[in-house]
């Protein structure tokens, strides 16, 4: 059985994803060693652009434990053939050639076969879609960044993760393969 991770809201609701490690085995292992830190509770959601994606952090999270970048599953596993992006998935966000992100998870609002091999799709979301759709609509104001081309929208009123809870079936999971490189993103510091 898979692993499972359930996004408690704030306003009640909740979002629970099946992990994929079979697809994305250093993937899962960065999102559940962020999750047992509590590096996701009391986070308020950081970026929505309405018609592409919910975007739960660009700042991993504003905690150093966060701060870090993990390989392309594909450059670790290229036997594994990635997942397709849409809507129902739960994806990493990335910085290009530089690495995946820690832990900076996105809910893609629609098809984006450019993320495949890129952003891994890491899970896939088994109740919660309303939510995610709900996210998408709420008001949201623009905020300037580090990179002027990158467009971020966080919303008015605060979209406040409360707490992740895991349950892993018993089975464990190693801390994930980090990328030593030194070179971490603007929007981090």
């Amino acid at each position: 059985m898979n692993p499972t991770a359930t996004f408690h809201m704030a306003n009640g609701s909740r979002i629970v994803i099946e992990l994929l490690p079979d697809a994305a085995p250093n993937t899962v292992n960065s999102f559940i060693s962020c999750v047992q830190k509590g590096c996701l509770d009391g986070h308020a959601i950081q970026r929505i652009v309405p018609g592409k994606w919910v975007d739960f952090s660009y700042t991993a999270f504003d905690r150093e434990e966060c701060k870090y970048l993990i390989p392309r599953e594909a450059d670790l596993h290229p036997e594994i053939e990635p997942l397709d992006s849409h809507p129902g998935c739960v994806c990493m966000g990335g910085y290009g050639e530089q690495g995946n992100a820690g832990c900076e998870p996105f809910f893609p609002l629609k098809d984006c076969p450019e993320h495949k091999g890129i952003y891994p799709v890491f899970g896939r979301v088994i109740e919660g879609m309303d939510e995610i759709y709900r996210l998408e609509k709420v008001e949201t104001t623009p905020v300037k960044t580090a990179y002027p081309d990158y467009i971020v929208d966080t919303p008015v009123q605060p979209q406040i993760i409360e707490k992740v809870v895991l349950e892993l079936y018993g089975k464990t999971y190693p801390e994930p393969v980090k990328m030593d490189h030194g070179w971490i993103p603007r929007t981090w510091k």
